[in-house]
């Protein structure tokens, strides 16, 4: 039976954006970046208000179809309460379709905000198990929601042989020698439009070769980053969708003949550097500038957090 949550609690929650895939990792490998939403969110006596600051504002649905809506409610249905209205102000700083997870870190952050209403209703709140199930269930593949719930590097898999698919993750220890470098594009793309690009079946060579290289990867990631440029090829989904972001696939070239291990993050259009080195050349970043790339170290992101009783209007 679902209780009501009574008007006037209140919470917030801070998530982290995620690069996903990092080469041959396909949907299973990714890591936390830090760049943060915050969501704000209180129960009211009914009704719903959204507002919305930053990355996707007058963009994104000011309605029950709102992803960080929809997960509050999820996150509360799955402890079996409910609650009559809901404002909810969402802080933006992941920039949307643009291959750094903001979908899944808007999933994660209302979860988390949904934590914190239990929390403080003396309920139980969700697990870090529970949250990325929760939130993969969503997205329908783990990897961007594990980064954005567990932070740092992460290794996830899922499990389709029951109904829903089980979804699961582990952190890595990502290697203190590693700095990351995303470069950020203007242009938008959609993984849904990219992912169709993808061939149904793949040779036995491209899937022994991607094998290969997302073991080598785990093992390039916490103890060997010298092994960095090998680890992060991949024969399965970067190149299909190169022709779809020639920006990206281009600028990709040019970090990696530079001597530069980099991916595409996600399903583009962004490209993250994994160097082991505090500076990108000179050649690398003036390429991404010019071709309208913002590049810039990036710190490698937090778990999600959430807190109760905060401050929600003002």
């Amino acid at each position: 039976m679902t209780q009501s949550l009574p008007a006037g609690l209140s919470a917030g929650a801070s998530v982290a954006a995620s690069s996903a895939n990092l080469g041959p990792g396909f949907d299973s490998l990714g890591v936390a970046l830090g760049l943060y939403d915050e969501i704000l969110v209180e129960t009211v006596e009914d009704g719903l208000v959204i507002e919305v600051e930053g990355e996707g504002a007058g963009q994104v649905p000011h309605s029950h179809e709102h992803l960080v809506v929809r997960a509050i409610r999820r996150g509360l249905q799955a402890a079996s309460v409910d609650a009559a209205g809901l404002f909810v102000r969402c802080r933006n700083a992941i920039p949307h379709s643009r291959g750094l997870g903001s979908s899944a870190a808007a999933v994660v952050g209302g979860l988390a905000a949904a934590n914190g209403l239990l929390a403080q209703a003396d309920l139980a709140p969700h697990s870090e198990a529970q949250l990325i199930q929760l939130s993969s269930e969503f997205e329908g593949h783990p990897d961007n929601a594990s980064a954005s719930v567990l932070g740092g590097a992460v290794v996830s898999w899922a499990d389709a042989r029951t109904d829903p698919p089980t979804y699961a993750a582990a952190q890595l220890r990502l290697h203190p020698d590693i700095h990351l470098f995303p470069g950020i594009p203007e242009v938008r793309s959609s993984t849904a439009e990219t992912r169709v690009l993808l061939p149904e079946q793949v040779s036995h060579v491209a899937a022994r070769f991607n094998l290969s290289r997302a073991a080598l990867l785990v093992v390039a990631l916490t103890e060997r980053p010298d092994l960095l440029m090998a680890a992060t090829e991949d024969m399965l989904h970067q190149p299909q969708r190169a022709p779809a972001m020639p920006a990206s696939a281009e600028y990709l070239q040019v970090l990696r003949r530079c001597g530069v291990p980099a991916v595409l993050s996600g399903a583009g259009p962004s490209v993250l550097a994994l160097s082991t080195s505090p500076a990108l050349p000179a050649e690398a970043v003036e390429f991404g500038t010019a071709n309208g790339f913002t590049v810039s170290a990036m710190s490698v992101g937090e778990g999600v957090r959430w807190s109760s009783g905060v401050a929600v209007h003002g």
